[in-house]
């Protein structure tokens, strides 16, 4: 694609959404900064350098998504899909065991999680298959069709373990399927079985998973130990007021309360809302309504069935990340290592982001292309 080329696209990208995208990376990097600051004189660990680093990537890799035609991702998606479910399987035969869990791959001397790829690959997939109309009118075999698609990907995520990211595939396909234009009497009867059901998922959660809802269920249960962290997230939002404590004064971070391992990552919003207390809060999740927004706004106005289809999906997917995390901060939902788009730290987790948002504005600036 020519430089010409490029620089007509973005001149056509939603303004409201590259502007909050933008906000949340920089907010991102400011409270990795805190989430890694102990005083005047200490040393600040060093993730917020790295999130920087992959927010440039990130970028780079936005842009990219947004050149490639929504046609050429159709034509692709089967391909990407495979290769995620190869990568799946490999994590899980040759991946790096840390802390109980294969989640990651050694590629090209940096760690990757496959994972966050996989949901993006699997959203294309289905995006694929979805629009094709003539499966719509047999909305049953579309539907054991589609969980076939998803449910692949969502079990070799599942046994890692990290159902989690696994479960965030679950709202993604519901809305996906709404979408696509599946009956309403087949997407409650999906709802429906989806409920009946739900009770015999704890049979199949492991031990740690278990204790987890265990103490989302009673806070007092074990406070000091795997209770730990959701309790001081608690104790940070709630000590956060109107306003905040201010910046690098947040004492739950700060002093360590809210643990280094994890303020940076899976509890970034609670180092947000410490110091920006309830405002800053609130500002986070209007941008991320933005987000949203925009990618419905892409679905509505996509030039055919598969673009309004990936960007309905990837929009889900985010928004579906964005509200588990803040919800599992809040202590609303159980803790499940779910990041939050654009703000918490990590590689594998901010090219995946970048690359779907890419994928939305792609859609959203071919909106009137023949």
């Amino acid at each position: 694609m020519t430089a010409r080329r490029l620089w007509f696209l973005v001149r056509r990208l939603d303004p409201f959404a590259v502007g909050a995208i933008l906000l949340l990376l920089a907010i991102g990097i400011a409270f990795i900064y805190s989430a890694g600051y102990r005083g005047p004189g200490e040393p600040v660990a060093p993730f917020y350098r790295r999130q920087l680093l992959w927010a440039l990537l990130g970028a780079a890799a936005f842009l990219a998504a947004v050149a490639t035609d929504g046609r050429r991702v159709a034509e692709q998606a089967w391909w990407l899909y495979a290769i995620s479910i190869a990568l799946l399987v490999w994590v899980l035969v040759g991946g790096v065991y840390i802390n109980g869990a294969r989640r990651w791959l050694h590629l090209f001397v940096m760690p990757v999680q496959p994972s966050e790829f996989a949901k993006v690959a699997t959203v294309l997939a289905l995006a694929r298959h979805l629009s094709r109309t003539p499966h719509i009118r047999e909305p049953m075999t579309c539907l054991l069709q589609t969980a076939a698609i998803s449910g692949l990907p969502f079990v070799l995520i599942a046994v890692e373990p990290d159902l989690g990211t696994a479960a965030i595939l679950v709202p993604v396909v519901f809305a996906m399927i709404f979408v696509a234009g599946l009956p309403l009497r087949v997407l409650g009867g999906v709802l429906l079985v989806g409920l009946l059901l739900l009770p015999l998922g704890w049979f199949a959660l492991t031990g740690y998973q278990q204790d987890r809802v265990r103490v989302f269920l009673d806070p007092s249960r074990d406070p000091l130990g795997k209770g730990w962290n959701a309790e001081q997230s608690r104790i940070a939002i709630g000590s956060g007021g109107p306003t905040g404590k201010g910046y690098l004064r947040g004492t739950q971070n700060v002093l360590g309360f809210l643990p280094s391992t994890v303020a940076p990552t899976d509890f970034i919003f609670s180092v947000v809302a410490e110091e920006r207390g309830f405002a800053g809060s609130l500002g986070v999740l209007a941008l991320y309504t933005v987000v949203a927004g925009s990618a419905l706004r892409a679905a509505h106005r996509a030039r055919d069935k598969f673009g309004q289809l990936a960007a309905a999906g990837l929009g889900t997917l985010l928004y579906a990340h964005a509200f588990v995390n803040i919800g599992m901060t809040a202590g609303l939902l159980p803790v499940t290592g779910l990041p939050l788009p654009l703000v918490s730290y990590g590689g594998s987790f901010m090219l995946s982001t970048m690359v779907s948002l890419g994928l939305i504005q792609g859609v959203y600036v071919r909106r009137h292309s023949p």
